[in-house]
């Protein structure tokens, strides 16, 4: 497969990507909304899109990435009546720890991210055309509906049929045409935070948002519409609605990326404090994890457990301690070459199983290079491997992974146990083994692995953990 070919949601086909303007790609991905610490089912989007910006990037696009922010909502105002604080401390708090999950896990910051609460300007004028145009109606209350039977291609995304709907349980049916209707805009009540409109003053619906900003960032036409599977219905399908109700053409490819479970259920708050971005970097990485949640296929379910976080670390781990030594053995670092086998699986609707079992070929390739010595050959596949992690976002070479404070602390940590390697080969000379047994078992159990090489000793940490408190 020559060029990129990408799954539509809408259609139900992979067909091959044609970009609206030559050269330009325009993506505009749902992010998050700001009420809780983001756990990992709430970042794989980020990763998974991510993945798909860059391999656009490499692809040769220059490519306008939106990913909004939800500062808004009723979850948040529920939540800051809990946590006794405003709604937009509470908003701004869990904004800036999605930001820090996203660093974390190498995810690139969006071209624009813009949060609902700059955009309502927006959002009135886009209620003004859609009441213009007869397909929204205020009753009134100050609430605004679209009112969704005047639609001739509402629910195409999702394939449901209008009248198998439960009602749009968003504001009191009191006011709509139809139970289905759904809400563009909600009155204010008592003590929520509200806004003026030529209807009466309220808030957003959740829905109303996406299409504004969409609208303002990228115009009336996009390439990318991007989300998790759970906001096919109703999000996507009632951002659709009221775009081209407004006479706008939309997106016109729709990717979505499935969910993290645990013991099947899809991930949520309910599941705990253990699957949160921030407590899972305790005993892993953030390349790690990001390894981890990028190397499924973006529309394959991810059953998540340790002990496959850790697997998948491990393995990780192996193709670093490959690159590591190519970089001993040539004295520089490799440069990134996408060789076709990684571009074939990566155009083929971004399959990423099928580009890592290229990279586990190229490292065992590349190891046996190192057995026989042969410098062309580990130089080969270590450009290709680091092509691939380069795309992958997964590359141990990238700025973004060497912070100061852990590159002390790994350099430091390198001296010690070179320290410790040469007393070892010390005893080995002198054929006192019960010593070189002794250092080795003790680096052993504090989780660092000797691996003795034609070019001497090497060291690996066998399970990385992060310092406690009182370490520090």
């Amino acid at each position: 497969m020559s060029s990129l070919h990408l799954y539509d949601t809408l259609t139900r086909t992979t067909a091959p990507f044609k970009a609206i303007k030559a050269g330009e790609a325009s993506i505009y991905l749902c992010g998050a909304t700001v009420q809780a610490p983001p756990h990992i089912g709430h970042v794989r989007s980020g990763v998974n899109f991510d993945i798909l910006r860059r391999w656009l990037t490499k692809s040769g696009y220059n490519v306008t990435f939106i990913r909004n922010v939800t500062d808004i909502d009723d979850k948040i105002l529920h939540k800051a009546v809990h946590e006794k604080a405003p709604w937009w401390a509470v908003a701004m708090k869990y904004e800036r720890a999605f930001a820090d999950a996203y660093a974390a896990l190498n995810v690139a910051p969006p071209t624009y991210e813009p949060r609902a609460t700059g955009h309502i300007t927006q959002m009135i004028e886009l209620m003004q055309i859609l009441i213009e145009r007869g397909a929204a109606y205020a009753p009134g209350n100050g609430d605004v509906y679209l009112e969704v039977r005047k639609l001739s291609s509402y629910l195409t995304l999702s394939r449901q049929k209008l009248d198998d709907l439960l009602p749009a349980a968003d504001a009191d049916e009191t006011y709509k045409k139809d139970p289905r209707d759904f809400a563009l805009w909600k009155a204010a009540k008592p003590g929520d935070p509200s806004w003026p409109t030529p209807w009466g003053a309220g808030r957003p619906g959740w829905h109303l948002e996406c299409s504004a900003m969409a609208h303002a960032y990228l115009g009336e036409a996009f390439d990318i519409h991007g989300g998790g599977l759970d906001l096919v219905f109703p999000h996507h399908e009632n951002e659709i609605a009221q775009s081209e109700a407004a006479g706008y053409p939309f997106a016109k490819l729709w990717m979505h990326n499935a969910w993290v479970t645990a013991s099947g259920e899809k991930m949520s708050k309910s599941l705990g404090n253990s699957l949160q971005v921030a407590e899972l970097l305790k005993s892993v990485r953030g390349i790690e994890l990001r390894w981890y949640l990028g190397s499924a296929h973006y529309r394959s379910m991810v059953e998540f457990s340790m002990g496959a976080l850790e697997e998948s670390a491990t393995a990780f781990r192996r193709i670093e301690s490959f690159l590591q030594r190519s970089v001993e053995i040539l004295g520089v670092e490799p440069t990134p070459v996408v060789n076709a086998t990684f571009a074939d699986a990566m155009n083929d609707d971004l399959a990423v199983p099928t580009a890592l079992a290229g990279i586990s070929e190229s490292l065992r390739l590349g190891n046996t290079a190192i057995t026989d010595g042969d410098k062309k050959g580990i130089a080969q596949h270590a450009n290709e491997i680091r092509g691939a992690l380069d795309v992958l976002g997964c590359d141990p070479f990238d700025l973004v992974f060497a912070h100061s404070g852990a590159a002390d602390l790994s350099a430091a940590l390198d001296g010690t146990i070179q320290l410790a390697l040469a007393a070892r080969t010390a005893a080995r000379e002198r054929k006192d083994f019960a010593a070189s047994d002794q250092i080795r078992d003790g680096l052993a159990a504090l989780g660092i692995s000797i691996e003795d090489t034609a070019q001497g000793p090497r060291w690996s940490m066998t399970n990385p953990v992060t310092p406690t408190e009182g370490s520090k």
